[in-house]
């Protein structure tokens, strides 16, 4: 989202995300309904909006129009999760979440639109390409968890899944190597997604232990490629079945609440 802004403004948003962070804090809450009412591959929504800004923008790739709760501001989705609004007219853009205040919280309504991209992307992914540690018992939700063997908090989450096995939680992990394709860290878990037992090597990996170097075909860099679709940008980034996107690190019990598993259950 960053980068978008540069490119449309010409200057950075780091002080516009510090101000929001401050701003929003701990209040935000994420939005379980779809953001938009309407969405078109084409440009049948607002016409003259996408007119203008190819006008002036040809090279921005915008995959998607939908509505918004505002009448006249239309959501335009970009490539890796991102969204810029603009009104029908075509005469004004603007960059950044788009929040409802009720009267308990502040909303984040793009977040929630981004829900059912997520689902998309998950649904069409081979589930067998995923590290997966499931519980014993039925299976009452599952987290599919973008990892990084050499996060400190992706650890620490994978002190806990036999924690979170045990309440009927599935985790299945997707490779994330923050520092990217071809670092050290990738190198790392290319080697657990290429062990006879994959269970094993990453856990080894993630107590701080050295596998022997292993190549193979392997699925880690569709799976970052992946992961940035989503929009994901620090680990350990959790997505469950619906799209929702949890980052960061939450302790199992505190985990199992946010997404309706009680621990007695």
């Amino acid at each position: 989202m960053f980068s978008i802004r540069k490119d449309l403004f010409g200057r950075k948003a780091s002080l516009f995300a510090v101000t929001t962070a401050m701003l929003l804090g701990g209040f935000v809450w994420f939005a379980s309904s779809p953001a938009v009412a309407e969405s078109t591959s084409g440009d049948t929504l607002a016409p003259k909006l996408v007119e203008r800004l190819k006008a002036v923008r040809p090279d921005l790739p915008i995959e998607s129009v939908a509505t918004t709760p505002l009448a006249g501001i239309y959501a335009l989705e970009l490539p890796g999760g991102s969204t810029i609004y603009g009104t029908q007219d075509g005469n004004y853009l603007f960059v950044g979440d788009l929040y409802q205040l009720t009267d308990q919280a502040l909303v984040n309504v793009t977040e929630s639109g981004r829900d059912g991209r997520r689902q998309e992307l998950l649904a069409a992914l081979d589930k067998d390409s995923m590290i997966a540690f499931p519980p014993q018992g039925p299976v009452k939700a599952t987290l599919n968890v973008f990892t990084d063997v050499d996060c400190g908090y992706c650890r620490k989450l994978h002190q806990e899944v036999p924690e979170l096995n045990a309440m009927g939680i599935a985790v299945r992990y997707l490779a994330y190597p923050r520092a990217g394709i071809g670092s050290d860290s990738y190198d790392k878990v290319v080697s657990a997604w290429c062990a006879a037992d994959q269970q094993t090597a990453i856990t080894r990996l993630k107590m701080g232990q050295a596998l022997t170097p292993a190549t193979c075909a392997n699925p880690v860099a569709d799976h970052y490629e992946l992961g940035k679709q989503m929009g994901v940008t620090g680990t350990p980034a959790i997505v469950l079945e619906s799209g929702r996107l949890l980052p960061g690190y939450m302790p199992a019990a505190d985990l199992a609440a946010a997404i309706g598993v009680s621990p007695a259950s």
